[in-house]
């Protein structure tokens, strides 16, 4: 028979045992600590780049959405650059996905009239009805209304400016070009845009141009690495003080060559079809 001593210490050890956890326990049941309980901070938001202080160019695209934008949006999220699309009605129409994701990634949009007219053969109902359709259009499919005029083939009036004054809206033209839609060629519409760039320039292009879309990040890489950032227009020195009628670039009206830098002659010539099923 065990004596009391011994069955005390025995009784004693197993309740020890018992009350004292393991360490193979403790390492599956471990408190939370307080870096573990927080919530994961949210990204800070992107620093708007100031133009008063770097060197800024926008690089704007007119007749669209066309049918390559969606490759032209992938290029400008990767390179963390911003553009201006003028967007035609007709064409907000049929691809109005990439008017979307145009706004939803911070890009400006602008109106350039539903079918591409000569304004200035117009009447000023025939006028208002091109540029009120197409703010229709594109305030439906994007949820958020052009703010700026770019008339087709850089062409206006006094009435077309009376009646974006009357809109609300600046006319935005350009100060440099690619003529990629006459070029359609990778090399010329990279050698021309660095040709024309400029601090604060605003420079034509087209995104229904395929080789527009494809020399793009060589573009983009050369353009950085000359200083520059590649903005909407609305953040460039002097546009967010133009009044409504009003053009911008300061004096870029004037210019004589500028209508070279746009396509003349029948939209459907040099336009994609909104029936291109893209």
């Amino acid at each position: 028979m065990k004596s009391p001593v011994r069955m005390l210490l025995a009784t004693s050890c197993a309740l020890a045992m018992i009350a004292t956890p393991t360490a193979a326990w403790s390492a599956e049941q471990p408190k939370p600590t307080a870096k573990a309980a927080s919530k994961a901070k949210p990204a800070p938001k992107p620093v708007p780049v100031d133009c008063a202080k770097v060197k800024c160019i926008a690089l704007t695209f007119d007749d669209g959405p066309g049918k390559y934008a969606d490759k032209l949006l992938d290029t400008f999220k990767k390179y963390n650059s911003k553009a201006t699309f003028f967007l035609e009605g007709q064409y907000v129409k049929s691809r109005p996905a990439f008017a979307k994701r145009m706004v939803a990634e911070g890009h400006d949009i602008g109106n350039h009239s539903y079918s591409h007219p000569h304004l200035r053969e117009l009447s000023e109902d025939k006028i208002r009805e091109e540029l009120t359709k197409t703010q229709d259009i594109v305030k439906k499919s994007t949820g958020k209304y052009p703010t700026t005029i770019r008339p087709p083939y850089g062409e206006f009036d006094q009435r077309v400016a009376a009646i974006a004054a009357e809109m609300g809206m600046p006319i935005v033209l350009w100060n440099g070009g690619s003529r990629d839609w006459a070029t359609r060629n990778e090399k010329a519409i990279y050698d021309e845009v660095l040709k024309n760039a400029k601090r604060d320039g605003v420079i034509l292009m087209h995104d229904w141009v395929e080789q527009t879309v494809k020399v793009m990040p060589k573009l983009l890489t050369a353009l950085q690495k000359q200083g520059y950032h590649m903005v909407a227009v609305s953040s460039l020195r002097g546009a967010k003080t133009t009044k409504a009628g009003e053009v911008y670039p300061v004096g870029s009206e004037k210019d004589e060559d500028l209508t070279s830098e746009s396509p003349t002659g029948d939209p459907d010539d040099f336009a994609e079809s909104p029936e291109d099923g893209s």
